[in-house]
């Protein structure tokens, strides 16, 4: 699986998936997961109502709806409580997980956004090291990924995705 940067708007992106950086309830808040929503329109709150919410760490999949992307992967990463918590395993899981939703569907795109970077403040550098970790596991020999999208909606986190690439 390729794995590039990509900055701009996620909402944005003909990809097989988006992934939401979503709360637990899914039914919608602010930063990327309002962005979603908003774009993809009140079919896709409805759709994450019959869900009945996500644990921390999973992911779950819904229709893209009015986004050019043809689902959603929605995860829960964890709020940063300077790092003793089992944050980083738990925002490891969202990216395994979300893969791992991707291959179950024979998606061959798919985006992330910088998971619990935002409002539950989760060190950059740190996320963003967990990431590409993640991305760049190897996958099963028939799994259906081909590219995997870093999303920087900020010139910094694309400077730092962009490092962090390079290395």
């Amino acid at each position: 699986m390729k794995v590039e940067l990509w900055e701009g708007d996620l909402t944005c992106l003909a990809v097989d998936a988006l992934v939401n950086a979503a709360n637990s309830s899914l039914l919608g808040g602010g930063g990327v997961d309002g962005a979603i929503h908003r774009a993809a329109g009140p079919e896709l709150l409805a759709a994450c109502r019959q869900l009945g919410g996500c644990p921390t760490g999973e992911a779950r999949l819904t229709p893209g709806f009015r986004l050019p992307a043809r689902y959603v992967i929605h995860t829960v990463g964890p709020v940063w409580q300077g790092g003793g918590r089992g944050e980083a395993e738990l925002l490891a899981a969202c990216y395994r997980n979300s893969l791992a939703l991707a291959e179950r569907h024979g998606l061959e795109t798919i985006a992330f956004p910088a998971i619990s970077c935002g409002i539950y403040g989760y060190p950059p550098e740190q996320a963003a090291a967990i990431a590409l970790a993640e991305l760049r596991r190897p996958r099963p020999d028939d799994s259906s990924l081909r590219q995997a999208l870093l999303v920087a909606f900020s010139a910094d986190m694309a400077a730092l995705y962009r490092r962090l690439l390079d290395a």
